[in-house]
């Protein structure tokens, strides 16, 4: 008995037929279930009583198209593949034999070709890649995670608040938590600054490409490429790595999730439920937690360097700004005028770009700066004095509060930065003079 090969349609057509046949339908019945005219009702009827069932496969079946491409341009195809496109796309590779070979194909053909032919693999075929885990640094203070957190730390007891965290990679040991209102420089300068106080300084930094951390543009017309956090950090001495994801700085990723359980039950128990109480609960927690989850690290070594006299903290964590001095020794930065002391230093850079370094290197001699107030609101009549002609002239002032401009720093972290945290190093108590032009916001 043969085994007959049939699509849907073709064994609908066969029970429709075999209905007809023995008259349990009629010409009419079987054109409506069918859709076909009345004249190839009666050929395939016919077709029917001579072969039967096989009678309705289609003769085309297990023949080649007749518009099929010829195996001679087939094989010429994939030959310049072979040759000169192993490695392209099925796409790339039709798009440059229309470029350079003047031959016309699409690429979904192309595609077929290629993959009959062993030269593409389809995705189901395609090893995915394997992102193997990264093994620990040796040392303590080598790497150093450091990301921010967003989360409702107080539950419902107060506002939601960022918490900084500054992990080990060597050994999993909280290094510095510090809750903050959001994510900012000032922020993580104040954070930083206590780091450095307690620990020193690291080999390098591993962050998220936060804007603190990185220059979203980097073919940006302003500014050398590097944010104020990486300036300050290059000033330390101390790298900066960016991850491409979150699953490359999973440490971290990992501790906040285990804080987001652990340290709000805390902060519930003891009652805190305001950003200051709960810095000063962090360090007992800190001790606890790390008694609990710490490890102890491939090498004992401390790869912490001590702060040295040369490391001006207050000068490092410093917002700078690159402006141009006009010819009337003033600057312009957040809607104010800085007027700078007439001093040689000052005059030879009138009308240049004068930032944190100076305009050319770091000079001996340093101008000071004196700032000019707003001028004050004035709500009473304004005055008037003799013009031209005999007239009058209204004297006007700037009325109200001195707008800040869009670009500027926000205010926020930057009071913090200085009261909260204190210098070390007696050098440091007195900070040094910015250079001219420089612009310098540690505090307000």
């Amino acid at each position: 008995m043969a085994v007959l090969i049939m699509s849907d349609g073709e064994l609908a057509r066969a029970d429709t037929l075999r209905d007809l046949d023995q008259d349990r339908l009629t010409i009419e019945a079987a054109q409506q279930l069918l859709g076909l005219s009345r004249r190839q009702i009666f050929r395939l009827l016919r077709a029917y009583r001579l072969q039967g069932a096989a009678g309705l496969i289609s003769k085309k079946r297990g023949r080649p198209s007749n518009r099929k491409t010829p195996e001679g341009v087939r094989a010429a195809v994939l030959a310049i593949v072979r040759e000169r496109y192993a490695d392209f796309g099925p796409t790339l590779a039709a798009e440059k034999l229309a470029e350079h070979h003047a031959i016309t194909t699409s690429k979904e053909t192309l595609r077929r070709w290629m993959l009959e032919d062993g030269l593409w693999l389809d995705r189901r075929r395609r090893l995915k890649r394997a992102h193997q885990p990264r093994y620990r640094r040796d040392c303590v203070g080598e790497l150093v995670q450091v990301d921010g957190c967003e989360h409702w730390w107080f539950e419902d007891r107060g506002r939601q608040c960022t918490l900084l965290m500054f992990i080990d990679d060597a050994a999993s040991r909280l290094l510095q938590l510090r809750f903050v209102r959001s994510e900012s420089t000032f922020a993580y300068f104040a954070a930083l600054r206590g780091y450095l106080e307690a620990h020193g300084k690291p080999v390098a930094f591993y962050t998220d490409k936060h804007v603190v951390f990185r220059v979203a543009k980097v073919d940006a017309p302003k500014g050398d490429g590097m944010t104020q956090f990486g300036r300050a950090l290059h000033a330390l001495n101390i790298d900066l790595i960016c991850a491409h994801s979150s699953q490359a700085k999973g440490r971290v990723e990992r501790a906040h999730k285990t804080l987001q359980d652990r340290l709000v039950k805390e902060l519930r128990l003891a009652g805190v439920s305001d950003i200051d109480a709960a810095n000063a609960f962090l360090p007992a927690f800190m001790a606890r937690h790390n008694d609990r989850f710490a490890r102890a690290p491939a090498n004992d070594k401390d790869l912490h360097r001590p702060l040295a006299l040369r490391d001006d903290l207050t000068e490092a964590f410093t917002w700078r700004e690159t402006r141009k001095i006009t010819q009337a020794l003033t600057l312009h930065y957040d809607r104010m005028v800085y007027v700078l002391d007439q001093t040689p230093a000052a005059l030879a850079a009138a009308t240049k770009m004068a930032g944190g370094g100076g305009v050319s290197g770091r000079p001996d001699r340093r101008a000071p700066r004196r700032r000019r107030p707003p001028l004050p609101a004035i709500r009473q009549e304004p005055a008037r004095r003799p013009g031209r002609g005999g007239g009058e002239q209204v004297l006007r002032s700037a009325a109200g509060d001195h707008p800040r401009g869009p670009a500027a720093p926000r205010r926020e972290h930057q009071a913090q930065a200085l009261d909260q945290a204190r210098p070390r190093d007696p050098r440091q108590l007195t900070p040094k003079p910015e250079v001219w032009g420089s612009v310098g916001l540690c505090a307000t």
